[in-house]
């Protein structure tokens, strides 16, 4: 396979345009204001890394934009088509019913990650933390049944506290806790040419956040494993923030940030995609290596990004605003030389779009 992924063609040639394959051990930064075709020309870059390389992407798609990444358009080309029916793409899903039901192990998660859902502070609440740690030490079951139930069972009064707590907070009634079955780590190591965690259909932002630390915090935790992965994190604003205000929040971030800074020898490679770099923390962003910058509007915003990515030519980071739906432009490791590209066609269909306006 080629080195190079097509991705559209040169907007002031109209010759073919490609980005390299090999760089996107970098993190990359994708941005464009809503109409842009941001999610579109992302997908149009999932294809062709699916196509041309083994390296495994998950995605978390808090949009549910990636779920039908698997499912090739009649239109599109014979050849393309057939080799992407050969990828394995899995999505997970929220729900019992769901044929790759998206669930997490509460006891397997990071002992930080279970305090910060259960908002325990290690001080003022010394005693709630302090069990958790026991029990992390001790090692809680894998359990096949809910987990207030096995603590009011086990009559440890500690433990009765936490049950209380799981269910004043109303993380016991929670849709994403796995009571003996497999959870999103298990699918994840199984190493699918891509893995769409679909965040879209949780009830609350919370259970969202708690999913997405304990894909991070996994990865995190075998990164000695120096297995390459894109980790492609949509919406990234809403992960990634630069002032968090809850437990679970402040965790996430500082872990994504943590990952932005040190996993890239370790083959955790982001890509943060987001409507506003200012909503995005500055510590995450400043790690990207690559750029793809699709129509934005706003002044602030471009002149943050010209200070952050000095590699992009100031003349063409001016002509965002007058950009088209699907233009991009493409600067840093990834990108030959700076390049405005519009890109190509979809070959799989694009899970979330717009509704339209009903006409009489």
């Amino acid at each position: 396979m080629s080195t190079h992924l097509p991705i559209g063609t040169h907007l002031d040639s109209e010759t073919a345009a490609s980005l390299l394959a090999h760089r996107l051990n970098r993190h990359t930064f994708w941005c464009g204001q809503s109409g842009s075709g941001k999610t579109y020309a992302l997908g149009v870059l999932l294809e062709q890394v699916m196509l041309h390389t083994e390296l495994p992407i998950v995605v978390l798609d808090p949009n549910s934009d990636f779920t039908e990444l698997g499912s090739v358009r009649a239109d599109a080309p014979e050849d393309a088509s057939a080799e992407l029916a050969r990828r394995t793409v899995r999505v997970l899903r929220p729900g019992d019913g769901a044929e790759n039901p998206l669930k997490v192990r509460f006891v397997d998660m990071d002992i930080r990650s279970r305090s910060a859902i259960l908002q325990l502070d290690p001080i003022r609440d010394a005693d709630e933390f302090n069990t958790m740690i026991r029990s992390a030490a001790a090692g809680l079951p894998d359990m096949d049944e809910p987990l207030v139930e096995w603590l009011r069972r086990s009559g440890d009064e500690q433990f009765l506290r936490i049950a209380v707590r799981l269910e004043n907070l109303g993380v016991a009634d929670w849709d994403l806790w796995a009571w003996g079955q497999p959870d999103v780590t298990d699918a994840i190591a199984e190493r699918a040419d891509a893995t769409v965690v679909d965040l879209g259909s949780f009830g609350t932002p919370e259970e969202s956040q708690a999913t997405a630390l304990a894909v991070l915090d996994n990865l995190w935790a075998h990164r000695g494993q120096r297995v390459g992965r894109l980790v492609v994190i949509d919406e990234a604003h809403n992960l990634c923030m630069p002032n968090p205000s809850t437990p679970l929040e402040r965790l996430l971030t500082d872990r994504i940030v943590q990952i932005a800074a040190e996993g890239r020898k370790y083959g955790i490679w982001l890509l943060l995609s987001t409507q506003r770099p200012s909503k995005v923390h500055p510590n995450a962003l400043s790690q990207c290596d690559n750029l793809g910058l699709m129509k934005m509007s706003s002044a602030l915003d471009l002149a943050e990004l010209g200070q952050v990515f000095g590699y992009a030519p100031p003349t063409l980071l001016d002509r965002s605003p007058s950009f088209g739906q699907g233009q991009v432009l493409f600067a840093g490791g990834f990108a030959p030389t700076p390049q405005i590209v519009q890109v190509g066609a979809r070959l799989t269909h694009e899970g979330g779009s717009d509704v339209a306006v009903p006409l009489r």
